[in-house]
């Protein structure tokens, strides 16, 4: 006996499938379950989350910027080059602030979808209900432990593993580490700003601005590695989830007959198919003749024309 969602050999003595934990006699998908595409939407989340991760590293390299800024400032004593470094911070953090809200957006529409997903796979043992895939990135406190949740279950029941894969972990991690460490970095950022003189005059004071860019540069390194990580990670999860969903869902969908004269299934149009061999028609056979009483042409002394 097959399994009808991975094909793999499966044995009477187990109550499941040991590769996939579909069980015994289940289809691929739950008749009458809804499923959604995720892969369209997960493609613009991961693009999303790569635009984020590179801006905000143009962020957080910012200070190298304010550092030759500085110097210029410090070289022509002019305190006004120093408000072109404050204008390009501005620059820089309004498309990173853009690309964060859009990749949440994206994210959080892509995290509901996969998990509604779960809910059409037998075999699926999702522990948190449809609404927390939403909840879960909004709720204050919840945020630091649902998500994870929610996405180690896509994982496990997508993916077929009996334990969350380690994957998750590690962006979870990294994704904690920068949003905390991000928010203490701009704090004690503006702290230290605060601290500077607003005009200033002498060689020493232009001095402390570039000490602050070049202190703030080695600061911003620890919430940029975070960033990263988090996000070649997500991207990673979210295509191989998306691509096991798809599979699935397009096994579970039920097999139309073809009408004569269409391609079998899987071959697109256009392309050549083996002619089939054809029956040839019968002979004829000639119709044996038949004897028929002759013809006698009309003659005079009939009833017409007597």
């Amino acid at each position: 006996m097959r399994c009808h969602t991975c094909g793999d050999e499966t044995s009477p003595a187990d109550n499941e499938c040991q590769n996939c934990y579909t069980p015994h006699g289940q289809p691929a998908l739950a008749p009458g379950v809804p499923t959604y595409s995720v892969r369209g939407i997960g493609l613009a989340a991961s693009v999303a989350v790569g635009a984020t991760a590179l801006l905000y590293a143009l962020v957080a390299l910012f200070p190298l910027a304010g550092v030759v800024l500085a110097g210029r400032a410090r070289e022509s004593q002019d305190p006004d080059v120093l408000l072109g470094a404050v204008l390009l911070e501005v620059v820089l953090s309004l498309p990173f602030l853009v690309a964060y809200l859009t990749a949440a957006v994206l994210v959080i529409i892509w995290t509901w979808r996969a998990r509604k997903n779960l809910d059409a796979f037998p075999g699926a043992l999702p522990h948190l209900g449809t609404g927390w895939a939403i909840a879960g990135w909004l709720v204050p406190f919840a945020n630091f432990v649902v998500p994870a949740r929610v996405v180690a279950n896509l994982a496990r029941d997508s993916l077929w593993k009996r334990f969350t894969p380690g994957l998750v972990w590690i962006w979870w991690a990294a994704w904690l580490a920068f949003s905390v460490g991000e928010r203490l970095v701009s704090r004690r950022d503006d702290r230290a700003y605060a601290r500077l003189p607003e005009e200033p005059r002498f060689d020493t004071e232009f001095r402390w601005y570039a000490d602050f860019y070049r202190e703030a540069l080695g600061w911003h390194l620890i919430p940029l590695v975070a960033c990263l990580t988090a996000a070649v990670s997500v991207i990673v999860l979210i295509r191989r989830i998306s691509v096991a969903q798809e599979q699935r869902i397009a096994l579970g969908r039920p097999a139309w007959p073809v009408p004569a004269g269409w391609p079998a299934p899987g071959v697109p149009f256009g392309y050549a198919h083996p002619a089939q061999p054809g029956v040839a028609p019968s002979p004829q056979v000639p119709a044996e003749p038949t004897v028929a009483s002759p013809q006698v042409p009309p003659g005079s002394g009939g009833t017409i024309g007597a």
